[in-house]
């Protein structure tokens, strides 16, 4: 451009102009600052609805500056500026620059050739200086991407260090995890919680939205949760509390879906609340089932209360947490893959072990090589190793499982543990009679587990599974209390225990003892076992 000047300068007689501006750039709104040579610069503002921009629009050529007659601050300046003539630089209809000259150093007037060697440099002059605008446009957009692109960097950075840096060591249980942001920073985010005598408060939480703005509520929530935590142990007191110091500065159109744990590793017991978000599932013997607890988003209403509810993870059994974004992924068809396909998933004995390994697997073959992520997905697996005792017992051919399942020691539960082994059993062939015999002795096993094993505790199950074999049924009942000893089995006597010579305990092991065929107990660890055997034929009527 420089030298298109010069070459312009010498064939108006080798004196330069007293001064020359060409403008680089005219922004949409206002013409800004525009460079000027070297000479003497002109900083020329052309709002845009100043009159002298449709002005030059119109004209095709040279504009003589003295000779315009507009109610216009850009024209204004440049008269003051000592501009004689002025030439716009026009691309694709739209005013790019001006290339501004001064009076003569010879004092001569521009002749007739110089306007239109001017109107002819224009002409090109447009063109590059357009070339030249897109190319800086382009850098400073570069610039930009790159300074946002390391400032997201630096964020997934401090984002990853809020995430837990490995995960709880509990003996007798294994976790797992996996955190996949769909952008550079996640709403997504999962926490482990310490608490008094060794229980462990779990935390799965995602906030509505992506990106940055998700990422500031994520690191906001996972502080208040902590904090509240630190002073309260019941899942939906800290769900309570949290939501109501969130919603005091939680952004228009966010909240945060939560789903918060207690768990107690001695004994299995989980307590949970839930905020709105996907249920978790519980895989165990009796199949794999959602656990349920109402409860609004937070951050959304002030004075919310949170459901809680309990299980317990007996031996074996496993618990699968995760963001919506797994079961909300959709393949090139759109389909989803959706919470049916999630719980089939678990429940298949392919994904026995190594769960979150065996999903991933699931969703990456459902949503092909090409997947755009469209939200983060995040699961976290908890897993009680080890097995119900007999849970393979060497029983010799023959044998298969009728039923297994654990129910929480509360009185009445023992009618349920009576109904589902009877529902087995009787499917299997066993004679009604015999069934019948067998769900009085289960009952009464089960009742002595719960009262006397596990002492009425709700958060000790009582495990119960069945066996059948062409020639008989076998029954065991565990509960936790391995240390205790067996009464002495005595034959009911009315009139001794009111005459205060005989107390009755005892007296449902002898009841026991004559329903079935045979009666045994044993001890594995905290476990006590009462085995019940009945037989097909031979055995009692």
């Amino acid at each position: 451009m420089l030298s298109t000047l010069q070459k312009f300068w010498r064939n108006l007689g080798g004196n330069h102009p007293a001064s020359a501006e060409v403008a680089s750039r005219i922004e949409p709104e206002a013409l800004g600052t525009l460079p000027t040579a070297p000479s003497r610069p002109l900083d020329l503002e052309i709002a845009a609805d100043d009159p002298f921009l449709s002005y030059g629009l119109s004209v095709h050529g040279v504009i003589e500056v003295e000779q315009v007659k507009l109610d216009s601050p850009a024209l204004q300046q440049l008269k003051e500026a000592g501009i004689r003539i002025s030439v716009p630089l026009i691309s694709q209809g739209e005013l790019i620059g001006l290339l501004n000259l001064g009076a003569r150093r010879s004092e001569q007037e521009y002749s007739g050739d110089d306007r239109r060697l001017l109107a002819n440099l224009a002409t090109q002059a447009a063109p590059a200086l357009r070339v030249a605008q897109l190319a800086r446009q382009q850098q400073a957009e570069a610039r930009q991407r790159e300074r946002i692109e390391q400032e997201l960097r630096v964020a997934r950075v401090i984002q990853e260090t809020l995430l837990p840096h490995q995960l709880p060591e509990l003996p007798g249980w294994k976790m797992g995890a996996h955190w996949q942001p769909a952008r550079a920073v996640s709403g997504d985010f999962y926490d482990f919680i310490a608490y008094p005598q060794g229980r462990l408060g779990v935390v799965m939480a995602d906030v509505t939205d992506k990106g940055v703005p998700a990422a500031l509520v994520m690191a906001t929530t996972r502080s208040i949760l902590r904090s509240t935590a630190e002073r309260l142990d019941s899942p939906g007191q800290v769900l309570e509390q949290a939501n109501n110091l969130l919603c005091v500065d939680m952004p228009d159109n966010m909240y945060v879906t939560c789903l918060y744990a207690v768990l107690e590793p001695a004994t299995g017991h989980l307590c949970y609340a839930n905020a709105g978000h996907p249920p978790a599932f519980q895989r165990s013997a009796r199949g794999v089932e959602p656990l349920l607890a109402h409860g609004m988003p937070l951050g959304l209403l002030e004075g919310m209360t949170y459901e809680e509810k309990e299980t317990t993870l007996a031996p074996g059994d496993s618990l699968l947490m995760y963001s919506d974004g797994l079961v909300e992924a959709h393949n090139p068809q759109r389909d989803m893959f959706s919470f049916p396909r999630l719980r089939e998933k678990i429940s298949a004995a392919t994904c026995n072990a190594e769960l979150v390994k065996c999903l991933l697997d699931e969703l990456s073959a459902f949503t092909g090589p090409d997947w755009e992520q469209e939200d983060d997905v995040t699961l976290l697996t908890i897993e009680r190793e080890g097995e119900l005792p007999g849970k393979s017992p060497n029983l010799g051919e023959g044998w298969q499982v009728l039923t297994e399942f654990t129910l929480p020691s509360q009185p009445g539960n023992e009618k349920e543990a009576m109904q589902k082994v009877a529902q087995a059993v009787l499917q299997f062939g066993f004679p009604p009679a015999q069934v019948e015999r067998l769900k009085t002795a289960v009952a009464e096993a089960t009742m002595n587990a719960m009262e006397h094993g596990n002492r009425f505790r709700a958060e000790l199950p009582v495990e119960i599974r069945a066996w059948g074999s062409p020639e008989a049924v076998r029954v065991w009942i565990v509960d936790q209390g391995g240390e205790r000893e067996d009464p002495a089995t005595e034959q009911p006597n009315l009139e001794a225990k009111l005459e205060g010579m005989q107390s009755p305990r005892g007296w449902g092991l002898f009841l026991i003892q004559n329903m079935v065929d045979e009666m045994n107990t044993f001890r594995q660890g905290q476990c006590h076992t009462v085995e019940l055997v009945i037989r097909r034929s031979g055995g009692k009527k």
